[in-house]
């Protein structure tokens, strides 16, 4: 039996039981990669030597005993390559140690294992921002696994990683979790410590897991979560036990849908994938009712002020001097910052350093930066007034299934519209939970997954995984897996991966 075949709750009661070993776990999934990631394409670097060794010291009591875990590459893990998927660090650069969610991670028994693609420093809806490679998504070789952690998602739903860690700006885990067809955690902005992740934009960015189910999901999320002295905008609030907590009922809760969130544009079987899990719901003993967030159309607007503001502050420090790519064609120092940042970068990361730039400059600051900040708080009081009422928010979380390569590469505008749904979270500092809830079907015989959000107020972790885990076991959707025929190699027949019966 394969190791895809088993959920990382299931491996882990085999490790516990010891009728398997971490080793042979980190191998199987290694074969996975290799049989299939010259095609998919979702990882950039592996170092299958290290999580051996880690592997022959694994504790199998502990929460995650030996399993590995896949990382995007933007998280740091000493001793390993951190690329960003810009040529400015590729090849250039090594983390000289973990990451805050990666010490939590080894603590808690995992094995850092294979390093993720994904757009450049985070900033791009689809991975085809990598400077280095193209992701593909299993679902469908011509279209997006999503992104910005593309590399993350396109791995769990095409078998090659259990669980994988992801960073969220604006929709960054959970629209390529949406579009691969896997569960995607963002968690409340500070639950988990942002400590060794290349920084995008630091009042937005967000760790959290991707994985096959929400309690899959859940587990990672409880070994990475809680207070981190490293990083200053760490929370000290205790972490409730999501995985005891899961199984609880929802009988009496309630959800609302925003009515901003059922727009024009939407896609008319997104449209009837959300009626269909309100229904769900409603048999489940929830009461489902429109809501608003008025302030819902500003926040794509308010969001590319803000992110590519802090984005020009925090890319500044790629310029030639201490680490990564330097231009050799440099006759001082100035034509080497220019020459070098102009030679790293690729063309989405100029384009958001220079409206950051534009927006925070003399005459533009108040007009531009400090007005999307009002905004920004606008918004987080319209979630605040909402779940003063409301346990929980149920919304799509992207307008359509997964576009085609290629199909929003010259209008970024279109792309950045991608994570209209997604972004509201990471400006209020929300949690929120992508997981599938139906199908997408062309008429031609295509069909790709269909992702929906629950979000919760800041700290409510517990809460949102327990309603997404009730609504997963009333539906078959997070049950369906890709066919990777497509993207499997010659491989022997009679290679079951773990060696395991079932």
């Amino acid at each position: 039996m394969r190791f895809e075949d088993y959920s990382l709750i299931e491996i882990r009661a085999l490790l516990r039981k010891r009728e398997i070993t971490a080793a042979e776990v980190v191998r199987a999934v290694h074969e996975a990669i290799e049989e299939r990631d010259s095609a998919l394409g979702a990882y950039l670097t592996r170092d299958l030597e290290a999580a051996l060794e880690e592997a022959g010291k694994a504790d199998a009591g502990a929460l995650l005993g030996g399993i590995p875990v896949a990382l995007k590459d933007n998280i740091s893990v000493r001793g390993q390559p951190c690329s960003c998927g810009s040529r400015i660090l590729a090849g250039k650069y090594t983390a000289p140690f973990d990451a805050g969610a990666v010490q939590k991670l080894r603590a808690a028994g995992g094995i850092p294992f294979g390093r993720t693609n994904l757009d450049e420093f985070a900033m791009g809806s689809s991975t085809e921002n990598s400077a280095l490679q193209a992701t593909r998504n299993p679902w469908s070789p011509d279209h997006v696994p999503g992104g910005s952690s593309g590399g993350s998602a396109a791995a769990v739903a095409g078998g090659e990683a259990l669980g994988a860690l992801g960073s969220d700006t604006g929709g960054s885990i959970r629209q390529p979790a949406a579009f691969c067809g896997c569960v995607g955690l963002k968690p409340s902005y500070g639950r988990v410590s942002r400590y060794g992740l290349v920084a995008y934009a630091s009042s937005l960015d967000q760790i959290g897991p991707l994985a096959r189910s929400v309690e899959d999901a859940a587990l990672l999320y409880q070994a990475i979560a809680g207070h981190d002295p490293k990083d200053s905008t760490s929370l000290s609030a205790a972490v409730d036990d999501s995985l005891e907590l899961l199984r609880d009922g929802v009988r009496g809760w309630r959800v609302g849908i925003p009515r901003e969130y059922i727009q024009e544009g939407i896609d008319p079987q997104v449209r009837q994938v959300l009626e269909a899990a309100a229904s769900v719901l409603e048999e489940a003993g929830v009461a489902v009712e429109e809501v608003s967030l008025p302030h819902t159309e500003q926040s794509v607007a308010a969001y590319y002020v803000i992110a590519t503001a802090e984005a020009s502050a925090n890319l500044a420090r790629f310029d030639g001097v201490r680490y990564g790519h330097r231009s050799e064609r440099a006759e001082d120092v100035l034509e080497m910052y220019c020459r070098t940042r102009d030679e790293g970068f690729g063309a989405e990361v100029k384009r958001r350093i220079l409206l950051g730039t534009y927006v925070l400059s003399s005459g533009y600051y108040d007009a531009y930066y400090l007005k999307a900040q009002k905004l920004r708080t606008l918004i987080r009081a319209d979630f605040t007034s909402v779940f003063s009422k409301f346990d929980a928010l149920l919304a799509p979380a992207a307008p359509g299934p997964a576009f085609r390569l290629g199909e929003c590469a010259d209008d970024p505008l279109r792309m950045y519209l991608a994570d209209i749904f997604t972004i509201p979270a990471n400006l209020a500092g929300l949690c929120a939970i992508s997981l599938p809830g139906g199908l997408h079907r062309d008429g031609q015989g295509l069909t790709l997954p269909i992702g929906l959000q629950f979000l919760g107020a800041p700290l409510s972790e517990a809460r949102m995984l327990r309603l997404a885990w009730n609504f997963e076991q009333a539906t078959e959707w997070w049950k369906l897996r890709p066919s990777l025929a497509r993207f499997r190699e010659t491989r022997s027949a009679s290679d079951d991966g773990l060696g395991i019966s079932r």
